[in-house]
């Protein structure tokens, strides 16, 4: 199976690193092209990666093809790419906001699926929900499945509303931990604790309370009851959040991402 990542971005060469790991593609089968120049002749030390000049053989040569680029660019890009697509390829779409209509209105291939994956895919753990038309079968869909995990685990989604709700929730959301995390550090620093010592304080506790939850069958309500006792210290801190509606102000800046979601795809469809 031929794969082009078109894009090399942050994103695009994350997702090309990790398929060159996937059983389906064979050495000088995963194809890059990205209109830097210089980004090229810096990939092209890399032998893993078989890289293009020119977007049009790329295209006409590939199985299926990744469009890793921002969605203002979709249009032209597109319609750049139509005349040399056939109806037997798979455009896979990891651009924010760009519907599968849209895709299929301006490609002119019924084959179109639409991801989403979050920043984490960087260290291997990221989290991709993924869609697809109608066009595209069940094997074809596996395949792909099988390519979208080489960053971490792919979610099915049912339709497209999901894959905007998973925007707001997976998408956006390492932002909403870092953000936690930067909180929760500046008050260690506050209270006297060295940088070192605040980012290990944190960052060990982020990940210990993520290793708990996910060995057991505990909801996270159950492991705060564990951890916070009447009178308590913790409890202190939850009280705290409460008074100051932090579970409401997390809820509802989940769905001010999918809400912006579902704006830019009303953009581009």
């Amino acid at each position: 199976m031929k794969v082009l990542m078109i894009g090399a971005g942050n994103m695009g060469l994350t997702f090309a690193e990790g398929m060159t790991g996937s059983t389906q593609i064979k050495p000088g089968d995963l194809l890059i092209y990205d209109k830097d120049p210089e980004l090229r002749d810096t990939l092209r030390e890399d032998e893993r990666f078989n890289i293009f000049d020119s977007l049009t053989p790329a295209v006409e040569m590939a199985h299926v093809i990744f469009l890793a680029v921002k969605p203002h660019h979709a249009e032209s890009l597109l319609a750049e790419m139509k005349p040399h697509l056939n109806d037997q390829q798979i455009i896979v779409s990891l651009m924010a906001g760009v519907t599968t209509d849209f895709m299929v209105k301006l490609s002119g291939i019924p084959k179109v699926v639409r991801a989403m994956p979050n920043l984490p895919a960087k260290v291997s753990k990221g989290v991709t929900a993924f869609t697809e038309t109608e066009a595209v079968s069940k094997i074809e869909q596996v395949a792909i499945r099988d390519l979208l995990d080489s960053t971490g685990i792919a979610i099915h989604v049912q339709d497209e509303s999901f894959i905007n709700k998973s925007t707001g929730i997976s998408g956006s959301g390492p932002a909403y931990v870092f953000y936690f995390m930067q909180s929760m550090m500046e008050a260690a620093l506050k209270m006297g604790f060295s940088q070192n010592d605040s980012k290990i304080l944190v960052s060990n506790t982020f990940e210990g309370a993520i290793q708990l939850f996910k060995e057991s069958e505990l909801a996270p309500d159950g492991w705060i009851k564990r951890v916070a006792s009447k009178g308590g210290t913790t409890q202190a801190a939850l009280d705290s959040m409460d008074d100051n509606n932090v579970n409401t102000l997390i809820k509802d800046a989940a769905y001010a991402a999918f809400d912006r979601a579902v704006e830019l795809g009303q953009e581009h469809q």
